[in-house]
């Protein structure tokens, strides 16, 4: 409803709230008037245009007490106005959850829920208040349960399309909920058969709750391999480099869980994906990468994995000395497992050839003590015969090797 016409200044067209009337009769709003005669100079009706002789305004008080009682009453803009979108707003969301438990069209209600949370925050917070996450974890897992043709399936995806628009880092009942093994169960599967618009809400929901301390012990065992898959091919998206990044956030937080995520991740070929990322990878993705294969080869069956993929130690080498320290101590770290675990000749060789050996020597130079020199030294030491003794060992290399004697 808008303001009726008399209660707006003829000048400003906004309400008037000290109306004030002059010679020719009609009124605005004081300040206004004001800054026509004296200010402007002006001596005409800005209305009318009816030359004014006599400069003097009067207060319109029956006209001001109609403007607060009109207001009082609900006009836009007031408190009870204000009340009244709030009540409205509240209604609407109350009714379109009922709707999403009572009837088989779920879809239409689920887009409107979205767009009213989207860009309000209020409205955000009074679906929380309503109980709406529950609510729709709920309908999406029934959904999933009851089949799994186009329609319903549309329906657990704008599902998630709803709850990847809470925050979760704030909303501790949100995150309590979105916990659950049922809703764990909605945002894998959308994120294992969705289209990329649902992939791309389940993989940050799953980031937010990582982020959270999310505890990933029950999720792995009811999804195991096939999660990690869905993770690795969100890895290896090339388009969606968002997505790829926050994929690599939860597979670093899930593997650093335990030691059995590791395993069920190198099942599903993690080591062979993240290896064939890693050369052409940026510095923030390289050191994400770099620590992954760091928690993979804390097992002996991710070492295994290193040491069978060709380009394993290559690939690590290449990144070493040449992104940050963060990933200069990482690769060394991978080196060193490897080394420490796996020694066979083809290894030390490869280490050998790709430039380990000569970019660790380089790391003997670095003044001072550190965790990372300390491993480059035991290295050296462990190796240091068998380097020598192969064919391709650079004869300008022997006298550097006296500095680890000597460390």
């Amino acid at each position: 409803m808008d303001y009726p016409l008399d209660f707006r200044c003829p000048i400003s067209m906004e309400v008037m709230e000290d109306p004030v009337t002059i010679a020719t009769g009609m009124t605005y709003e004081r300040k206004n008037i004001e800054k026509w005669f004296f200010a402007y100079k002006k001596k005409t009706c800005p209305a009318t245009m009816q030359s004014v002789e006599s400069f003097g305004i009067t207060p319109n008080h029956t006209l001001k007490r109609l403007i607060i009682t009109w207001q009082s009453k609900g006009g836009p803009g007031t408190p009870s106005s204000e009340s009244r979108k709030s009540t409205e707003r509240h209604d609407e969301i109350v009714s379109l959850l009922e709707a999403l438990e009572s009837s088989p069209f779920k879809v239409t209600s689920l887009k409107k829920l979205r767009s009213m949370i989207e860009t309000d925050d209020e409205a955000k917070a009074d679906f929380v208040q309503s109980g709406g996450i529950g609510i729709i974890v709920r309908i999406a897992s029934q959904v999933l349960e009851d089949g799994s043709d186009f329609s319903i399936f549309r329906a657990c995806e704008e599902a998630l399309g709803v709850l990847h628009q809470l925050s979760l880092s704030t909303e501790a009942k949100t995150l309590e909920t979105l916990s659950k093994p049922e809703a764990v169960k909605c945002v894998t599967a959308m994120l294992q058969r969705g289209s990329a618009e649902a992939r791309s809400h389940a993989i940050i929901i799953l980031r937010n709750m990582a982020q959270s301390e999310t505890h990933w012990t029950f999720i792995l065992q009811d999804h195991g391999i096939d999660l990690f898959k869905s993770l690795l091919e969100l890895v290896s998206d090339e388009i969606c480099t968002r997505a790829s990044s926050y994929a690599l956030e939860v597979l670093v937080e899930m593997l650093s869980a335990s030691k059995k995520s590791r395993v069920r991740a190198i099942e599903a070929g993690a080591v062979c994906v993240l290896v064939e990322l890693l050369p052409e990878s940026n510095r923030s993705k390289s050191e994400k990468i770099l620590m992954l294969l760091k928690l993979l080869c804390e097992c002996a069956e991710g070492r295994l994995a290193m040491v069978d993929h060709g380009m394993g130690i290559a690939a690590v080498t290449k990144k070493m000395l040449n992104v940050s320290n963060a990933a200069t101590k990482l690769s060394v770290k991978i080196l060193w497992l490897i080394g420490s675990f796996h020694p066979s000749e083809r290894v030390l060789e490869e280490m050998l050839i790709y430039g380990s050996v000569k970019k660790l020597l380089a790391l003997l130079h670095i003044d001072g003590r550190s965790s990372t020199k300390e491993k480059v030294i035991k290295m050296f030491k462990m190796h240091c015969n068998s380097w020598q003794r192969c064919p391709c060992f650079p004869n300008e290399m022997k006298d550097y090797l006296g500095m680890v004697n000597s460390a």
